[in-house]
């Protein structure tokens, strides 16, 4: 059996800018990055790949993004040589030179800071060989990569310094459940013998359940029963408990359970896809906007911060006049999804690493998950 969650449950809250970012890949810098840099770059006469209503991506920049995501999700190698794949990454590149040049100051200093912070702790992650090696394969250099960390910064403090506390307060109320936590104890019965391997009829697992639930209406302890009769090993051991745990992680008929069901009563069996669970609630909280925390806040503003981003990438960009001319992918390259680097030209902006704590993961999952 596999576990009554599917779900981390921060992570739900910061899967849109996450999802956003993953895409959002650009090769264009901003004008601060620009400044500080000119006179230590040669220009770029590259011939130009993009072209859209107020500026253009030069082949090189756009060779820099592709190197820069192999460099940050290897992972995806082979699909950057798909023409598809590279021409939303060329559209995101556009993207987010807007977004960069429309930021303000404020936001500049805050993507430059924490754009040298993702740099450190991406480096602390893998260490400094690894790092090099890194570089050296995808002939990025560290100024470059601490650039395109500063550039997605750019764009998520830009993006999140304009949610306001009425739109916070709005998808507060649209997301409550992701903030209510619970906790369960519980008692398992799978739809599979753990034993035998074989499958069980519903009947006869549901059966067993209501014995259970005798048991557990007589008088016996929760915690033995549990220990003795569960077959979720990811609980059973500890008498089937989960402590303050966010019930948006449990699949939805249990989820339900752990918001509805009334605290200390022991419920009628609950069916999931994964056998029938007899569930007593301990306790439950749900919280009211003026006690969230600093976390859970950042996590709301991230949400909308990448369905802004989102918004703009599919309503604007059609009004952007855009034009493209993409490099190829060498014949040789198409099956390992190489694609070379391009020196020491201006580096993209995109997404963080996931090995990193950008904004859109610093909301902390706070319950165990459930598993088998």
């Amino acid at each position: 059996m596999s576990q009554p969650n599917k779900r981390k449950p921060w992570r739900m809250l910061s899967v849109a800018i996450a999802a956003v970012l993953a895409i959002s890949v650009l090769a264009a810098c901003t004008k601060q990055a620009e400044e500080s840099k000119v006179k230590d770059q040669p220009k770029d006469s590259s011939k130009v790949v993009v072209t859209y209503t107020g500026g253009t991506i030069t082949e090189n920049e756009f060779n820099q993004e592709i190197s820069m995501m192999k460099f940050l999700y290897p992972e995806y190698g082979a699909m950057l040589a798909s023409d598809q794949v590279r021409e939303q990454i060329a559209k995101q590149e556009v993207v987010y030179k807007l977004l960069a040049e429309k930021a303000d100051d404020k936001s500049k200093e805050q993507g430059a800071k924490e754009g040298t912070e993702q740099l450190e702790q991406y480096k602390k992650s893998v260490g400094d060989a690894k790092f090099k090696t890194f570089l050296s394969d995808q002939k990025l250099t560290e100024q470059g990569v601490k650039d395109y960390f500063t550039r997605v910064m750019t764009v998520i403090n830009s993006e999140t310094n304009k949610v306001t506390d009425d739109q916070l307060k709005q998808e507060f109320e649209k997301n409550k459940d992701q903030f209510t936590t619970a906790t369960v104890r519980h008692v398992l019965i799978n739809f599979e013998d753990p034993k035998t391997k074989k499958q069980r009829k519903k009947e006869d697992a549901l059966k067993l359940a209501k014995e259970v639930k005798a048991k557990l209406d007589g008088g016996a302890d929760f915690a033995t029963i549990a220990k003795k009769y569960s077959e979720d090993p990811g609980s059973a051991s500890n008498g089937g408990l989960y402590e303050n745990a966010s019930v948006a992680q449990w699949v939805p008929a249990f989820k339900e359970a752990a918001e509805k069901q009334p605290i200390n009563k022991i419920g009628d069996p609950v069916e999931t896809e994964y056998g029938y669970h007899i569930i007593k609630v301990e306790s439950r909280n749900e919280p009211t906007f003026d006690k969230l925390k600093d976390n859970e806040k950042a996590a709301l503003k991230n949400k909308l911060a990448g369905e802004s981003i989102q918004n703009f990438t599919e309503k604007d960009l059609a009004n952007l006049n855009l034009k493209f001319n993409l490099p190829k992918v060498p014949a040789s390259q198409e099956k390992s999804g190489t694609t070379p680097g391009a020196g020491s030209t201006t580096t993209p902006e995109g997404t963080t690493s996931g090995t990193t704590d950008t904004k859109a993961g610093t909301a902390k999952d706070g319950a165990t998950t459930e598993g088998k």
